[in-house]
This record gives C-alpha cells, structure tokens and sequence, in this order.
C-alpha cells in the first residue's frame, strides 16, 4: 500500500526554505560576494575569527569595602549625635582592613545605650563588640563581605557593559570569569585600539563633590600640609592632589572623605565644546535626589569652598555662592577625546571599584581570516568524505543519508541565522561534530533495516520496523548529548558556550533530519518500487 507523502514532503521543503531565509535573508544579488555579505549580516562572527580585543579584569573589592565603610562612618557621626551619644571620634585603625570601624572615647555610664544603638542600626552588617577602654569595634560580617564582593562584580560588569554599548561594539562578552575570583571576561570583536578601550573600561571617572577641609588655595606638598595639620589626617578627611584653577599647578588639598554628591548621582553629562581660550569641558546633570541634597548641602555652606574631584585628583576649588540644586560643569585643558570619555564614563557611571587588568590581548584578523579558513576547510572535507562513505557503504540508501546530512547544516545555519548567533571556532568544532552525529544516526537506522531485510521482510516492512526500533536509540542518544551541552553552556566560558549553542542546534536538525526526513525519503522510494524489487542498502 503506497503511502501519501504530499504533506510530508510539503512540511521538508517548507522548513527548507525557512532556513534558507534564516541564512541570507533577503540577499542583495545572487553573486557570491552579495550571498556572503548577507550570511555575515544574518550570523556574526567571534573574536577567534574576525579579531578585536580579549580583557581579564580583576575587581578590586577591597575598594567597595572601603567607601561602604567610609558611609558607615560618616552615618555613626550622624547617629551618636542625634541619639544624644557623646563619642571622642570614629576612625579605621586598619587600612588593610577597611571592614574594621573603632569608636572611641564613649561615657561608660552609656554603655548600653550605645551597644543598642550600634546593634539596632548597624547589627545586620556588622558584628558590634566593646572594649574596656571606652572603645567600640564593629567588624563588618563575612556574609556582608560576600554579598558586596558578588554586588562589586556585577555592577561593575553592568558599568561596563553600559560603555562598550557607547561605543557602539557589536555581539561583546561580558561576564564573570570562572577561573579566578572577581575576574571580568571582557572580548570585544573588531576592536583594535586596545589601550583605549581599556582605558575606558578600568576608568573609575567618578566625579565627586568634596568639602574642602583645609586651605582653598592648597598647600605646596604633603609634608606642608602635614604641618598643617600637626602630623596627623583626621580620620574624617584626607589628601588628593590637584590643581584649584583647572590648569595651575599640581598642590595637594585636605578634603572631607564622604562625598556630598557623586557617583550614581549624576544622570546625564555633554560636551562642552571649546570657548575663545581653548578650554572645554562636560556639563553634567544631578538625579533628583542627588540634587535635593546638593541643594540642601550648598544652601547651608555658602561662602564655604568646595572641590570638584576626578578619581583621585582634584580639578577645582571654588566658593558657594548661593544654593545650587542640580547642573553644573567642569571645565580644563582636555583633548576632545579626553572630553568624549569622560563623558561617557559620566553617562554610564563610575565603577564600583578599580580594576586591574590581569591579561590583555589582541586577535589579529589574520589570524580570524586563517581560523575560518581552516575550520570551513576541515568542515568541507570531513563532510565530503562522510558523503563519499555512505554512497560506498550503503549504496542507494547512501543518496537518502547524504540528502539528510545537507538538510542538517541547512537547519543549522538556518538556526543560528535566526538566533543573529556569533560564529567561533569552537562553535565550527560543533558544526563538525554534528555531521558526526547525523551520520551516527543514518548509520542506526540503516544497520536496522539491513536486519530487517535478513530476517526476510518485505522492503516496507523493514523500513517500518527499522525506523520502529532506531528512533528510540536515536532520542536517547541525543537528549544525554543535549544535557551535557546545556551543562557547558551553563558553566563554561565564551568559546565553550559557543560550541555548546552549536552542538545543541546542530542536535535538534539531526533529530528532524533522522527521524523525519529520511523516512520521508524512504517512503517515497518504497511507494516507486516495482513488486518484489530490493532495496538498495
């Protein structure tokens, strides 16, 4: 009894054409030149194949611990005082351990009033012990260290995820580096000017708003301010170098640790194009809270001065004048390039913590232009010869597998095509290994059908129990390949992913493409044999 396989055939050639268009979309010309334009427009290539730039970023968390513990003392400061808790000064002892905070000179006969305070305000973060001496310690908790270093990290992946989009890179990786701890994998294809990328990527830029504690005009050195200040930095403040007039030259200035904006409140910032002296610069604009307290805090010092920091360094110093709420500029002697960075990193806003990179590199597109070349090669040449195998081998039904096999990398390609994939090395090892498995499956399926045959069926009934007694062997197969796939997709890195989406694509066409297809094509040559006449396998 013939089989009607209109629809059958209808569904192959309907998901033929789909990934056709998967591939090159709507292709500009037929030529060779127009065809590869679109597949590269339709499936992206990585950066082992077309070049750029490969970053290993290590966040410094110790950073985020130590302006987390700056609040935190800023905020005692605040507390004490209003629980009418009279305290000598609230310091960290310990630079290398910014996550210790020492209260010192409390009344004893407050000693409980304290610990409650200290324990109600503070005892989520902290561990609050007290000392004989009228002291208080809080220790910030491992659970607390973890949670901000895990917060650092992905902030600062977020940050600087935010300026690569600026600076308009297409398909990036960036994401947590598996084999060291707080380590950002950045790869960036087509990039090649590295040190100005990475330039941007480590700048912390964060534009602060200090209260200037010392002399406005600065002092010469840090010894001189040192003198100033009889040899010792309040815990409360500190020194940064700079100028007070934007291009004077370098003085060193005492300054209030805690910032009174900066930072996450800024919300946009613009080039200033350059005036009649040549100076430019970057307007910026506050977040409504950040305003708010800029407004509050200028409206309560005015007369008093205040510097404008950039990182570590201080661009100016100038008077309050009157309450300001929330715009402002800083002006200099920049490059326009210095101007279009800063700017951005303004946009985006300043990184939790410094960074330090570990490893930088760049993939020349030579080499890109060699590993296509090769990996297509070996694609090429394993596929053809797999061909030539089963035509020997299987004779007829050779042509049925060869058939299948073609319309497996078409899927594929069609697959990634859709998914606007990004095509790496590995991933072309994932194309190779799928031929693999598609013939692994023509193969089961055949050697079936030959039993079949042996045990003295007719040419329908061994293809239907060989199909019968393969495709459970086949799924079974492909769904453990599957699982481990998705496992290095989950846990590996950029390459490995690539090759697990590869694998995992390519799996799914051979399920179709064995299960499906060939049996299409089986039928169909079944329903055009005479009565009594053999299959060819």
């Amino acid at each position: 009894m013939k089989k009607n396989l209109n629809g059958k055939i209808a569904i192959i050639f309907g998901v033929l054409l789909v990934c056709l268009y998967g591939i090159f979309g709507i292709p500009k010309g037929i030529s060779g030149a127009a065809l590869q334009a679109a597949l590269l427009e339709r499936i992206h290539l990585g950066l082992d194949l077309r070049g750029g730039a490969h970053l290993v970023l290590q966040v410094v968390v110790k950073d985020a611990v130590n302006a987390e513990s700056d609040n935190t003392v800023a905020r005692i400061q605040q507390d004490l005082p209003t629980a009418k808790i009279t305290f000598g000064s609230v310091m960290k002892p310990d630079p290398a351990n910014p996550q210790i905070i020492k209260i010192l000179g409390t009344d004893p006969a407050k000693a409980s009033d304290v610990r409650n305070e200290l324990s109600s305000r503070y005892g989520t973060e902290y561990d609050v012990t007290g000392g004989s001496d009228n002291s208080w310690t809080l220790t910030m908790k491992p659970t607390q260290l973890a949670d901000l270093a895990t917060k650092t990290v992905d902030q600062s992946i977020e940050t600087i995820r935010d300026r690569v989009d600026k600076l308009g890179v297409s398909e990036p990786v960036i994401q947590k580096y598996g084999l060291g701890e707080n380590q950002i994998l950045v790869e960036l294809p087509g990039i090649s000017d590295l040190d100005r990328v990475s330039s941007i990527i480590q700048s912390t830029s964060q534009l602060r708003m200090l209260e200037v504690a010392g002399s406005p005009q600065g002092y010469a050195s840090e010894s001189e301010a040192l003198t100033s200040l009889g040899g010792n930095i309040p815990p409360d403040q500190m020194l940064l170098h700079g100028t007070s007039t934007g291009d004077g030259p370098d003085q060193v200035f005492l300054v209030k640790r805690v910032s009174i904006v900066g930072g996450k409140d800024f919300r946009d910032a613009t080039a200033i194009p350059a005036n009649e002296s040549g100076r430019q610069g970057v307007s910026f604009v506050l977040t409504n809270a950040g305003g708010e307290r800029f407004y509050d805090w200028t409206s309560a010092h005015v007369g008093s001065y205040m510097a404008i920091a950039l990182g570590e360094r201080i661009k100016n110093v100038a008077v309050i004048k009157g309450p300001i709420r929330d715009n402002g500029q800083i002006e200099g002697t920049f490059t326009k390039q210095q101007i279009d960075d800063l700017s951005l990193t303004l946009r985006t806003g300043a990184l939790p913590a410094s960074i330090v990179p570990i490893e930088q590199r760049t993939v020349g597109a030579s080499l890109g232009a060699d590993s296509i070349k090769q990996g297509v090669t070996a694609a090429i040449a394993g596929t053809l010869l797999v061909m030539a195998f089963m035509l020997i081998y299987y004779r007829g039904a050779g042509i049925n597998a060869d058939l299948a096999l073609f319309l497996n990398l078409v899927i594929l390609l069609g697959f990634l095509g859709f998914s606007q994939a990004t095509l790496t090395l590995p991933g072309i090892a994932g194309v190779i290994l799928t031929i693999g498995m598609g013939v692994d499956s023509n193969v089961l399926i055949f050697e079936r059908i030959r039993e079949e045959i042996r045990a003295g069926k007719s040419p329908l009934q061994a293809v239907d129990q060989g199909f019968a007694h393969a495709w459970i062997t086949i799924v079974d197969t492909h769904v453990t390949t599957i699982v481990s796939a998705a496992i290095l997709f989950m846990f590996g890195t950029g390459p490995v992913k690539g090759f697990a989406v590869t694998l995992v694509f390519g799996l799914l066409a051979n399920l179709f493409t064995a299960v499906f297809v060939s049996r299409v094509i089986f039928d169909s040559h079944v329903n055009h044999k005479l009565a009594g006449q053999k299959l060819s396998i």
